[in-house]
């Protein structure tokens, strides 16, 4: 149960903490949640079955701040917003409303001010939000997502909304290309991932690319089938708890990714791969209807085959070995520097130091580090040739679909990605078992997976002259790559500042 905010003795004070807005009747600011004794509000909180009430009859009702949504004092009746849990995954909006009878209005718009101040803390009130709703992300039915499980809760928290359905791939890069940044808070997406990659590289493409993707923030409803950028930002991928976590979402810097094929250059924001996994991931847009499970079905197509993908793979290699990992990922998760170097900035200090040292070139995408595809290999590059690599995947977030945490290590913001990478000959028991600890958490310590924090890397293939390469899920041609990490570069809303993950196995325990 939520305690009374310490008031001390100041009888005053006190009574600034309670409302009694009518009598029997009390609003009471608790230190975590509103409390309220109202005999008629428990009635109806009452656990039911087949309409007959088996619960005991509470004294008072708490409701969390994160779930307070609005409070508003109008025509002497106070109205206050909330969600309550429907179920573990569908949220329900509800609404108290008292007139006014025992309180004076200017005290009880003050008390409500108070209550929105708990309610959203860091978070922006009354966001102005473009909205963009996928009809045909995943498996379908986005613009009833909309409707019946985020509309709701956008409008009880009298967000600002400004709603496009796409019509046609590629609108939501028109879209930001041309989107005026100043009358805008956030693009939220109702979709699947393609539709969050298309934002970023919108946004990308404007001369003023830089300041567009720092002042509007990214967030997530997931329609589709991975719904990765959700599971790390939301921690879900149900649509109610979703857009409670965007209304409440927090302003958090996000790293982002430049990759560059030929003469083209475009963003990442999730993940990059070749083999098992993107042929899963592309291999399957036939079986979206199954949403999720779609993986599944791909990974257990493809084992058996043990096919082999030959490259050459060079990385500017960061950090090596996997107990260094779990000591970086400490250090980040308590808030401390990232990995030190010897100059004494942290790695993604000393990464954006070496963008911002090149000679601006204006206020586009920042200028490419390391140079593009097309140039020569840096000399501090390591370079190894792989015949038999059955799967290279990157990634810049943990969670790449419900249940997939590949990147247990990754931070929102340390300037650097994670790359994994396994061979293909395995046999098929022991694959299988690699592929199924992904879910069960033991992935990252498998003896099986390479694991290493970089901050660029370019993959070349090799005899094959076709095949799937994914880019956030969006297939680009089977030709040699070079990505490299911008830190810090895109702005997203996330529930607690970091991604909603646990972390590599005993993190905690590391030096």
């Amino acid at each position: 149960m939520a305690e009374p905010d310490s008031v001390g003795s100041d009888p005053e004070m006190a009574l600034a903490h309670v409302l009694s807005p009518k009598k029997g009747v009390s609003l009471t600011l608790g230190s975590d949640a509103l409390i309220v004794k109202d005999r008629d509000l428990a009635k109806r909180h009452r656990t039911r079955f087949c309409g007959v009430a088996i619960s005991k009859l509470q004294a008072e009702i708490t409701i969390p701040y994160y779930n307070i949504l609005w409070a508003s004092v109008s025509d002497e009746l106070i109205t206050i917003d909330y969600t309550t849990n429907k179920s573990s995954n569908h949220l329900q909006c509800e609404k108290l409303q008292y007139s006014l009878t025992e309180t004076p209005t200017a005290a009880a718009q003050a008390w409500a001010e108070k209550l929105l101040n708990h309610a959203y803390g860091q978070a922006q009130r009354q966001r102005r939000a473009k909205i963009l709703i996928n009809p045909h992300a995943g498996p379908g039915g986005a613009v009833r997502i909309w409707e019946h499980d985020v509309k709701p809760i956008f409008d009880a928290a009298r967000m600002i909304q400004d709603v496009v359905k796409t019509t046609h791939q590629g609108q939501g890069v028109e879209i930001c290309e041309t989107l005026d940044i100043d009358a805008y808070d956030v693009v939220v997406v109702c979709s699947g991932d393609g539709l969050a990659y298309e934002v970023f590289n919108g946004f990308g493409k404007r001369t003023d690319a830089r300041t567009a993707l720092q002042k509007v923030a990214v967030a997530h409803i997931p329609c589709g089938s991975g719904n990765a950028l959700s599971c790390n930002l939301n921690g879900s991928y149900h649509p109610g708890p979703s857009a409670l976590a965007v209304v409440k979402g927090i302003r958090t810097s996000v790293d982002l990714m430049s990759l560059t094929q030929g003469s083209q250059r475009m963003l990442s924001f999730l993940s990059q791969s070749v083999g098992i996994i993107a042929e899963c991931d592309l291999g399957t847009e036939h079986m979206r209807w199954l949403g999720a499970k779609r993986f599944d079905v791909g990974v257990a197509q493809r084992i058996f085959s043990k096919k082999v993908y030959p490259c050459d793979i060079s990385v500017k290699v960061e950090i090596e070995t996997k107990d260094q990992i779990k000591a970086h990922y400490k250090r980040i998760h308590s808030g401390e520097d990232s990995q030190k170097k010897e100059s004494g900035e942290s790695t993604a200090e000393s990464s954006l130091a070496i963008s911002e040292s090149k000679p601006d070139t204006g206020d586009g995408l920042p200028p490419l580090r390391f140079g593009t595809v097309n140039d020569k290999v840096p000399e501090d590059w390591q370079t190894a040739s792989y015949d038999k690599m059955g799967s290279f995947y990157c990634g810049n977030m943990a969670w790449m679909a419900p249940d997939a945490n590949f990147f247990n290590a990754a931070c929102i913001n340390d300037g650097m990605m994670d790359v994994v990478i396994n061979d293909g000959d395995i046999p098929a028991l022991k694959y299988l078992d690699l592929m199924t600890s992904v879910e069960t958490g033991k992935f990252f310590d498998n003896s099986l997976v390479s694991y290493r924090k970089v901050v660029a890397y370019r993959f070349t293939p090799r005899d094959q002259t076709d095949g799937y390469i994914s880019i956030d899920g969006e297939r680009i041609p089977f030709e040699p790559f070079q990505v490299e990490v911008h830190p810090g570069l895109g702005t997203v809303l996330s529930k607690s500042g970091r991604y909603e993950a646990n972390g590599p196995p005993n993190w905690e325990q590391s030096a």
